[in-house]
This record gives C-alpha cells, sequence and structure tokens, in this order.
C-alpha cells in the first residue's frame, strides 16, 4: 500500500474545502455502512481536498475504538483515492498512538490528532503527547487546538520542530491573538484548517492568519452552498460573504445554538431536511426537535 507523503497532503488540505462526514448510525444507533458509504459517494463527488472520517462532526467521541478502525476503512475503501482519507487519533496518548498506527495500517492519507479526553495537561507534555503520535506513524499529522489542547505559539513550534510529519494545525479556539503570534512564528511550516462551530461563520476574517481552508459541517447536506461560500471567501469577495451569512449561515447559529451538542446534531438534521436521512445522533448528543426540524427544512429549502 502507498503511502501518500506528508507534504503532498499538506498541500491537498491547503487547496480546497474540507469535508467532515457524519457518521449514520440506524435505528438501533449501530454503524450504518450502507448509509454511510452512499454518503462518502456523495461527497467524494464534489470538488472537496479531504474527508476527515470519523471526525467531530462524525461523532468520533460516541464511538468505539473498534467503531472507528470499521469507520476509517470503510471511508479508504468507498473513495478508493478520489480524495485523501485523515482519520481520527483520540484518548489518551497510548490510545492516539495506537489509532494513528491503525489508520496508517487502514491505507488512511493522514491522522488528526484530537485534545487527550478528561485531562488537563501543560506545554511540555502536549509537546510529547503531539511527538508520541507523530512517531506512531508515517502519516501526516494534523494537531486539534482545543478544549483542554490549547496549543500556544510556542507548543506548536517545538512540535514543528520535532515532528517533521507535523503538517498541520487546526484552530478550534478563534483566539486572534494566538493564532498570529503562531502564524509569526510558525509561518508557511505549517497549514492551518478553521475548526470553530459552522466555521464559516470566521472564514473571512481567519484568512488573514493564513487559514486557507476550514472544516465545513455545511459541505454534509449543501454541497454547492458550502463550495459557493468557500470561493467568495478565497476571493474575499465581502458583498456574497454576507449575503450568504446573512441568508441562511446566521439562520442556521440561531437553531444550532438552542442547546448544547446541537452543531453535530443539526448537520445531521440537515441532511434529513435535504433529503437524505442523515438519521439519529447518539447519547450524550440530542436530535433537534420536531419543530426544530421543520424549522431548518424551510430554511435548507430556500438555497437548496
Amino acid at each position: 500500500m502507498t503511502l501518500m507523503p506528508p507534504d503532498v497532503l499538506a498541500d491537498r488540505l491547503g487547496s480546497g474545502l474540507l469535508s467532515f462526514p457524519v457518521t449514520h448510525f440506524d435505528d438501533a444507533l449501530e454503524f450504518d455502512e450502507a448509509r454511510y458509504r452512499e454518503h462518502l459517494a456523495w461527497q467524494a463527488g464534489f470538488d472537496v481536498a479531504g474527508l476527515f472520517a470519523a471526525g467531530g462532526t462524525g461523532e468520533v467521541f460516541s464511538l468505539t475504538p473498534a467503531e472507528v478502525d470499521r469507520v476509517v476503512r470503510v471511508a479508504v475503501d468507498e473513495v478508493a483515492g478520489a480524495v485523501p482519507v485523515v482519520a481520527p487519533a483520540t484518548g489518551g496518548t497510548a490510545s492516539s498512538a495506537a489509532q494513528a498506527r491503525a489508520a496508517q495500517e487502514a491505507g488512511a492519507s493522514g491522522v488528526l490528532l484530537f485534545p487527550p479526553y478528561l485531562t488537563e495537561a501543560g506545554p511540555r507534555g502536549l509537546v510529547e503527547h503531539i511527538t508520541a503520535v507523530c512517531r506512531a506513524t508515517d502519516l501526516g499529522v494534523v494537531v486539534y487546538s482545543r478544549a483542554n489542547a490549547v496549543l500556544s505559539d510556542a507548543v506548536v513550534a517545538e512540535a514543528a520542530d520535532r515532528n517533521p510529519n507535523l503538517i498541520g494545525l487546526k484552530d478550534g479556539v478563534g483566539d486572534i491573538e494566538r493564532m498570529t503570534r503562531t502564524y509569526a512564528r510558525v509561518g508557511d511550516r505549517l497549514i492551518y484548517i478553521g475548526g470553530l462551530p459552522t466555521a464559516e461563520t470566521f472564514a473571512l476574517p481567519l484568512l488573514q492568519l493564513g487559514m486557507s481552508t476550514y472544516s465545513s459541517a455545511l459541505f454534509n447536506f449543501l454541497p454547492g452552498f458550502a463550495l459557493e461560500f468557500y470561493a467568495a471567501v478565497r476571493a474575499q469577495d465581502r458583498a456574497a460573504v454576507y449575503r450568504m451569512l446573512g441568508d441562511f449561515v446566521i439562520p442556521y447559529l440561531d437553531i444550532r445554538d438552542r442547546d448544547r451538542g446541537y452543531a453535530v446534531s443539526i448537520v445531521k438534521a440537515g441532511l434529513t431536511a435535504a433529503g437524505r436521512d442523515g438519521g439519529r445522533v447518539r447519547p450524550p448528543l440530542s436530535d433537534l426537535t420536531a419543530d426544530e426540524l421543520a424549522e431548518l427544512t424551510a430554511l435548507v429549502g430556500k438555497v437548496s
């Protein structure tokens, strides 16, 4: 199996919009491989730069390690090289390193390293965490800065210096000073991916900080709209960006913000609203109410 070199993956991911597909479940909340494959085939048919299997939008936090491996293998098999597949590495350092090795064995193109769960860590520990995962695989690694692993510019710089296969930073914080410091210190050594919920909201201002791309949850159910929005951001067409924000994104945010966890739940609801049956989320998340789904369906109908 031929591995995608980390530098090639970095160029691919930084060149366009990124897809973070939902993970489909059946009525018993078990992985629904058939619907997942159908969704991936649809997503991969659009001009997307990377597909992050079992990511945050894919409810990785609710999947067992065996399910993560299965989801990644299904994704690799289904897209068959048409789009780079990036697999997750989650949990503590040993678990994350094991998932990184499994991702390489599954034929993934790269790894997205999530924050370690349930523990806070200082700068030295975070550098060691990132390093352990990078050294567990030959794949390119993107590290996700958020929650209990908000990375300073010093941590990012040291981790990048120590690990040639660390290719990117995904930012889930939106701290302008922190990102400015990081880009000033690290520059184009890494690619920078916007990772805030409904990243379209922040895409235009963060472009100025070196973030050439972002993870689009909207791409799951409105790929045409998501790609049009991304093109407007890259062209710095402020009028088009703010028109689309006003027409769809901000009313969508109004629904999303009604309950915790809706940033994921509303994406599956969006698929249902678009006629593609996203199904239910697993606990501890909650599905949208019937009234909220009806409201979302009307909103989607205006732009689809």
